[in-house]
Order: structure tokens, then C-alpha cells, then sequence
């Protein structure tokens, strides 16, 4: 694919997630309002990447270092991991009514924290401060075309003995058109995925989307792998998963807070993760 059709690609991403921000920053999903006002309160998706993390912290603890939140949208999960006792933290997105409303969540919560806008293949560029841990989840690689730019980036950002986190849906997912167990599409990062959506995955708060026009690209774990390895970083652990936090399928179930296949469904990844290490 041509640079200037990803590039008009990226554009196209960036209007729909400009509308999606206004969509979510009003949805139960989201629940800003509670994270402002209850200085405890920490979000699920944050929660379940800490417990990943955790073993592979110094004293399995986030406390006192500095976290780099890549594609942070509107920074609730930014916010939580500042809340968990991260020191120096910076959010990235490259949606800008996304952090603007991020910028506005920290303030009212009286918690700080830098938000940088940018491509997150990029992040490098926009950012010279080094970080302890870098994270992202959850819905997150898919917006990418190329891992091997972000894989980089991330190795530029790390300190030495850092560590690099990313939980997210699983690639086979894609394949499954986030539908039905019927394999549909591709597996292997063949060609972008483009298609009209005025949805999105919280409830829409009565906003419609108006920039309906969606590019996503699977990433299979080949690519994944090799792009981190191929930038210097080691890996630590790999995990797949059952569950998530949304409905990804229409089958799943609701089960102690998570979305989960039914028992006689069988039984395939939701999610997994990822830990490297800058050694």
C-alpha cells in the first residue's frame, strides 16, 4: 500500500476517533464521572493489565516508576495507573479531541500527568523523556498498519531493564469478523480491513459517529514477535485468554465481570499479552 493511502487511512481513523471521544466520554462504559470523583477507583482494563505486569515489576509493584501509556484515548486507564502509584506518566493518542478530554479528566482529578499527541509508530519522535514500564490495551494495534516502527519506538523509549506490556484482542478475532464462530477473513496482515461503522463499543449515549469510515489491520503473533525482537527487546511472557472485557463475539457471556464463551462454545483466545524487556 502506497504511504499517502495510509496516510489518508490514519486521517480517516483519527476523524472517527475524534467522534467515538464524544461518544465515550458520556457512556456507562467509560464511567468518567465515578473515576473523577472517587480518587480510589481504578478502571477494570487497568486492573487486569497490572495483574500481567506485576510479576515482571520490581517487587511487583508499580510504585515510584515512570509509565508511558501508548494509545491512551481518553485517559481513564491512564489516570488508574497514575492512581496505582506510577511516578512520571505520560499518555499518547493520536486523537486529539480524545486527549483533550483526557487533559480535562486529569485536571478535575487532580492528578498529573502529560499528554502528547502523536502516532504511536512514532511515539519516539514526539517524546525524549525514557520510562520504566510502557503499556497498551486493549483495541490498540489494530489501528496500526506496521509494527516494526512502534516495535522501535518502544525500544527508544524504555530504560535499560525496562519493561514493555501490551494486552489486546486476540488475532484470531479478526478472523472471526468479530461476529460468529465462521472464519471470514483473514489471519495474516494481508491487506487493510475497511468498512463504515456510526457504532462503536460502549453504549452510544445518544452521538451518533459521523467520520464512519473505519481502516483496522490484523497483526498475527509472527508479526508481533518479530517485530519486538527485531527492534532488541526480549521476550519475558506470552499469555492467551478466555475472556475480555467486551462483548467481541455475539455468543459471549457476562461472568465475574468478564465477557466469556459459553461452556459448550468452543473454547478459543479472547485476548492475550505480552511482556518484553529492554535488557
Amino acid at each position: 500500500m502506497a504511504k499517502e493511502d495510509i496516510r489518508q487511512n490514519i486521517n480517516d481513523n483519527q476523524a472517527n476517533w475524534d467522534d467515538r471521544a464524544k461518544v465515550h466520554i458520556n457512556s456507562k462504559f467509560y464511567d468518567v464521572e465515578n473515576l473523577i470523583n472517587d480518587s480510589h477507583k481504578i478502571s477494570e482494563t487497568t486492573l487486569h493489565d497490572y495483574d500481567v505486569l506485576k510479576p515482571f515489576l520490581p517487587n511487583s509493584n508499580i510504585s515510584g516508576l515512570d509509565l508511558l501509556h501508548l494509545q491512551c484515548h481518553i485517559g481513564t486507564d491512564t489516570l488508574s495507573w497514575k492512581r496505582l502509584g506510577a511516578k512520571k506518566v505520560f499518555g499518547l493518542d493520536f486523537s486529539n479531541r480524545s486527549l483533550r478530554y483526557a487533559q480535562e479528566i486529569a485536571q478535575k482529578a487532580q492528578a498529573e500527568i502529560t499528554y502528547v499527541q502523536g502516532d504511536a509508530r512514532f511515539a519516539s519522535d514526539k517524546i525524549t523523556d525514557k520510562f520504566d514500564v510502557i503499556v497498551t490495551s486493549m483495541g490498540t494495534i489494530t489501528w496500526l498498519p506496521e509494527l516494526d516502527n512502534w516495535a522501535k519506538s518502544i525500544y527508544q523509549l524504555l530504560k535499560d531493564g525496562g519493561t514493555f506490556m501490551i494486552r489486546d484482542d486476540h488475532p484470531i478475532l479478526n478472523t472471526l469478523n468479530f461476529e460468529t464462530f465462521n472464519m471470514t477473513a483473514d489471519y495474516f496482515n494481508l491487506d487493510v480491513d475497511t468498512y463504515r461503522s456510526d457504532e462503536s463499543y460502549t453504549d452510544n449515549a445518544g452521538i451518533k459517529i459521523t467520520h464512519t469510515l473505519n481502516h483496522n489491520w490484523n497483526h498475527d503473533f509472527q508479526e508481533i514477535t518479530s517485530a519486538l525482537l527485531k527492534a532488541g527487546l526480549t521476550i519475558e511472557f506470552l499469555g492467551e485468554y478466555p475472556r475480555t472485557e467486551w462483548p467481541a463475539l455475539k455468543d459471549l457471556v457476562q461472568k465475574d465481570g468478564w465477557f466469556v464463551l459459553p461452556e459448550d462454545a468452543p473454547q478459543i483466545p479472547l485476548t492475550f499479552a505480552l511482556v518484553v524487556k529492554k535488557l
